[in-house]
């Protein structure tokens, strides 16, 4: 059996992407949106441009999301390879 790109469906391959998100719920939980927009429930009726719209601004955050876990990854990747490169460096965080 394969997916709708061709590929075959991989149970190892499927175990690694839901362990992903269990490490990002954030992620999980767009993800849990976009595919309750993509559902057909009798009792919310909407037109397909309203689907369209509220599909859009869930990807909008969806990417807004997987942005900030990327940005606080690279900080973090950034900050060790300077403490291992330069050990005499202190860092400091953002005053909020």
């Amino acid at each position: 059996m394969t997916n709708s790109h061709g590929q075959p469906l991989d149970a190892a391959r499927e175990k690694h992407f839901v362990e992903e998100l269990r490490r990002h719920p954030e992620l999980m939980e767009r993800f849990e949106a976009i595919l309750a927009l993509t559902k057909s429930d009798r009792r919310v009726l909407r037109s397909a441009d309203e689907t369209e719209e509220l599909l859009v601004e869930e990807m909008r955050r969806l990417g807004s999301c997987a942005m900030h876990d990327w940005a606080q990854r690279a900080e973090e990747e950034a900050a060790r390879e300077l403490r291992e490169n330069h050990p005499r460096v202190r860092l400091r965080k953002k005053k909020p």
